[in-house]
């Protein structure tokens, strides 16, 4: 039974359908034998000629025995066309219970269940077959859809998120706004209070722009191209050199030769993470650039005070500063949260047990 599960559909058909056949003919001599002993026993009727030259003539049978005998002669010929035709409908009805019933099952099931939108299973491995690749593609299939969901369902709470951070943020700038406009509007107004308005315009103007460049990167295409190590190593050591001049810095890449990814989005999510950790290291900085698991990992280790323990659960917010930083939205680290995914990879975020913060960016390589 084993072995026929590992078959594939057709070799197993094949053997069932002979193997059926074979018995079906092997019942069917034996019931030609013994039919004929039975035959045996009854009278033949006709002449028997002897050696002697002399004629017997034989017992002719009754009525009874010949309507006896022609109903074993029509019981062989049925069975010549019931046993062959039972054996061919045994070995489909084998076949579908042995190869089909249980895949079919699966494949029901899963069916119905994501119709009714319930990702929230898994399909078992059936067989070794053609009918089992199916099942494992089906699997696959249902993997994908529900990753798919989580990163839509993922997508939809980080915007409600972002619309509400960004609404919540702009509240105090639209208050200061209308106070200046209303002592403009009362004619108390000088230097400073134009200089407000004028300062609290171009911030609000710039959390649109952050707004609208979160939004752009959600609908960046991802395009892999050839980049070798030594020029993503260079690439890198000049953006801290930039970003963190009076640093002591490191800059290792490990591996060697060349990779596939988004230059781009590497490069952004590279500059997002050493200039937030230039911001909050007191003395050193550290790039360090890997392989893992089929993905390129750039990770960047500041000896700052580390992240708040809320970011470090729940993972980067829009607009989540870490200070009353005006200049800056706390936009960083969500950007890089986002351009990760993109790739097909993760940001993750921890504080070393030595001190200080690492901000780990993965990218697929495509």
């Amino acid at each position: 039974m084993e072995r026929l599960k590992k078959m594939g559909l057709k070799r197993a058909f094949f053997v069932l359908s002979s193997g059926c056949v074979v018995i079906s003919l092997c019942l069917l001599l034996l019931l030609f034998v013994c039919c004929e002993k039975v035959q045996d026993n009854y009278p033949s009727g006709g002449i028997e000629f002897r050696a002697d030259g002399t004629n017997v003539l034989l017992q002719q049978p009754t009525k009874e025995q010949q309507r006896i005998l022609r109903m074993i002669d029509g019981f062989q010929l049925f069975a010549c066309i019931l046993l062959p035709a039972g054996g061919i409908g045994a070995a489909g009805l084998l076949f579908y219970r042995i190869k089909l019933k249980a895949p079919i099952s699966v494949l029901k099931m899963g069916t119905e269940r994501i119709l009714n939108r319930d990702l929230d299973f898994s399909i078992p491995d059936i067989s070794e077959d053609e009918l089992g690749q199916i099942c494992r593609g089906f699997e696959i299939m249902r993997a994908e859809l529900l990753q798919a969901n989580q990163e839509l369902w993922e997508q939809a709470e980080d915007r409600k998120r972002l619309n509400a951070a960004f609404s919540h943020d702009l509240r105090n700038p639209v208050a200061v706004l209308k106070g200046t406009v209303k002592l403009i509007q009362q004619g108390k107004g000088d230097q400073r209070t134009f200089d407000r308005l004028a300062s609290y315009t171009l911030r609000i103007e710039n959390y649109v722009e952050a707004m609208s460049s979160i939004q752009r990167m959600e609908q960046l295409p991802v395009r892999a191209v050839e980049c070798t190590y030594s020029m993503l190593e260079t690439e890198l050591a000049d953006t801290v050199k930039f970003l963190a001049p009076a640093l002591e810095s490191t800059v290792t890449v490990e591996p060697r030769g060349s990779t596939r990814l988004d230059y781009g989005i590497f490069l952004n999510a590279a500059e997002n993470l050493i200039s937030n950790g230039a911001r909050f290291a007191v003395k050193k900085l550290s790039v360090l650039l890997k392989e893992k698991d089929g993905r390129v990992v750039l990770t960047v280790m500041d000896d700052g005070i580390g992240f708040p323990l809320q970011m470090l659960r729940e993972g980067p917010k829009p607009f989540g500063k870490m200070n009353e930083d005006a200049e800056h939205f706390g936009m960083g680290l969500y950007s890089t949260h986002v351009l990760c995914l993109k790739h097909g990879g993760t940001l993750k975020l921890e504080n070393p047990a030595g001190g200080g913060a690492a901000a780990a960016a993965s990218f697929r390589i495509i």
